[in-house]
């Protein structure tokens, strides 16, 4: 459809570098053209070349001291894609290969994924190149702080709510919603991912994980299938990754594999779930921690990965959860558990496929939910701890699964039936894709051309 190359041309023109953003771009769009093509108001009011265009992208420098005293230097950036449906709402990611097409591709990723949720949240991600591993509690603390003298300005509980990503956990959360309630004296809900004691929300460290294989229990039903029993791949060794492995436990499979930037275990006799979560959540160790408590599992080295190949997607199982980051996934890894014989990928990270492995999944017909879905267990229950700030109100561990799986559910039925009135039955990148956009942009027609 030509509307639709002309948007993807647009955006490599004007971001010819950003090539993460250009693939999420892509894979939205090659989904909308049923939606395009019956409804004209959508091109009529240039919607996509709106929803391409953040809202506003903030770019600033983050300056702190390290503990020799020496002065630190890091770019930082919050970019607020769009407020249609309610504030801007997405993580924050501390990482070395933050860049501004990362976090572009990551904001527009979550308008899509906040609008399945039901919940009034508008896409937007923020982040830098700081790297909080190695560094001491007070250099993050330090860093956090600057970080916050700048975003304070460009964020509140109605405007923008950032939350938690990749090196930004309890701790740098804590350190920066402390800096924002001591420069702006008000105590709301403005990030989410707060600690228990003061604010945050029961199930939001376990709801991204638990989300997705809510999520992959969903799809398997429609085909008579369950995971009791059945052997699975996770990938990823953070909350994501963790969580997934329990809920996995908690519904009788066996999850074999996890990883982190150094390596990959394997494990057959299934991932021991405490020990996992004394290396990550207390040791903050690598994985190479794992294999030596457990001799029999199988540490591969990320030195002896070969050819752009993830073995975590060469381990034969019946369902894999690629938890770790973006594009993990390749055409080759895809072919190869299909070979092996899995019939369900569940994403928890974003956008971990390749967009030639997504079109492998879908072409083969098995469950394959996207992470834009089936990772979106987190920002649901960011948007729930949302809800518990503004009545003042917690909920306990029970009332806020529940309404998780709830939305899980809704997400999964939602993508399922617009896929069908699309004619793509099955297909819940199209379902979810076109789902999502219309609900967004809807409420971008009906508020005028701002």
């Amino acid at each position: 459809m030509e509307y639709i190359n002309n948007i993807n041309n647009l955006i490599k023109e004007k971001y010819p570098m950003q090539l993460e953003f250009h693939q999420a771009v892509r894979e939205v769009t090659e989904s909308l053209e049923p939606v395009l093509k019956k409804y004209g108001k959508y091109e009529q009011n240039a919607i996509l070349e709106r929803l391409v265009t953040p809202d506003r992208e903030i770019h600033f420098r983050v300056t702190w001291v390290d503990d020799n005293g020496k002065v630190q230097v890091n770019r930082a950036y919050r970019i607020e894609f769009n407020s249609a449906i309610g504030p801007y709402k997405g993580g924050l990611r501390f990482h070395p290969s933050v860049n501004p097409g990362i976090i572009k591709f990551l904001g527009f990723e979550q308008i899509f994924k906040n609008a399945l949720t039901t919940l009034a949240m508008g896409g937007g991600k923020g982040g830098s190149d700081f790297d909080p591993k190695g560094k001491s509690d007070a250099e993050v603390m330090r860093f956090c702080q600057a970080f916050m003298n700048e975003l304070y300005r460009h964020i509140g509980a109605h405007t923008d709510v950032p939350a938690g990503d990749i090196g930004v956990g309890a701790r740098e959360i804590g350190y920066l919603y402390g800096q924002y309630r001591k420069i702006t004296n008000r105590f709301d809900g403005v990030l989410t991912g707060k600690a228990l004691n003061w604010g945050g929300s029961l199930v939001r460290t376990e709801a991204t994980g638990y989300g997705c294989v809510y999520f992959a229990q969903e799809m398997l039903k429609e085909i008579g299938e369950n995971l009791d029993g059945k052997i699975c791949t996770v990938s990823g060794s953070g909350n994501v990754a963790i969580y997934t492995i329990e809920k996995l436990q908690q519904f009788g499979a066996l999850a074999v594999t996890i990883s982190d930037s150094k390596g990959m275990i394997y494990d057959k006799e299934g991932i021991d779930l405490a020990l996992l979560k004394e290396i990550k959540e207390v040791k903050r160790a690598s994985l190479e921690e794992y294999a030596k408590e457990k001799k029999n599992a199988q540490y591969t080295p990320i030195s002896q990965y070969k050819d752009g190949i993830n073995p975590v997607w060469h381990i034969p199982c019946f369902a894999a959860f690629p938890s770790a980051t973006q594009n993990e996934l390749n055409l080759e890894d895809a072919k190869a558990l299909l070979k092996n014989g899995c019939k369900c990928v569940s994403e928890g990270a974003n956008m971990p496929s390749t967009i030639e492995a997504v079109h492998e999944f879908i072409n083969a017909k098995i469950c394959y939910g996207p992470g834009k879905a089936a990772n979106a267990g987190g920002v649901a229950v960011s948007g729930l701890e949302m809800a518990q700030n503004a009545s003042m109100t917690p909920w306990s561990f029970e009332q806020t699964d529940k309404k998780l799986h709830q939305i899980m559910e809704s997400i999964f039925s939602n993508a399922s039936e617009t896929a069908k009135e699309f004619n793509a039955a099955g297909n819940l990148v199209v379902g979810a894709n076109i789902a999502g956009f219309r609900k967004v942009a809807d409420s971008m027609i009906d508020q005028g051309v701002l």
